[in-house]
């Protein structure tokens, strides 16, 4: 009856190592196969990263340079209504 237990008992350890060898292998491969499809997904993101950086540094030239534009208009219309002011205080108007 022990030997029968023992008997048992050795065949179910070594059920269970050939169970964990396949499970470390399938482990390994999705390991390999996860490894595969992150890199894949850095470098797409890479990609896309560096297009909305070159996108938004032009978006961000445009609109310094409508700001631009817009601050020389104010300006020339600050200097116009000053120098009308001045005239209107010195009665030249």
């Amino acid at each position: 009856m022990l030997t029968d237990d023992m008997g048992r008992l050795r065949g179910e350890v070594i059920a269970m190592r050939k169970v964990r060898g396949i499970l470390l292998s399938d482990l390994q491969k999705v390991t390999k196969s996860r490894k595969k499809v992150v890199a894949q997904m850095c470098s797409h993101f890479g990609h896309i990263r560096s297009r909305m950086a070159k996108q938004t540094k032009h978006e961000r030239l445009a609109f310094l340079d409508r700001l631009k534009n817009t601050v020389v208009l104010l300006r020339k219309e600050t200097a116009d209504d000053l120098a009308g002011a001045r005239n209107a205080w010195a009665g030249k108007i």
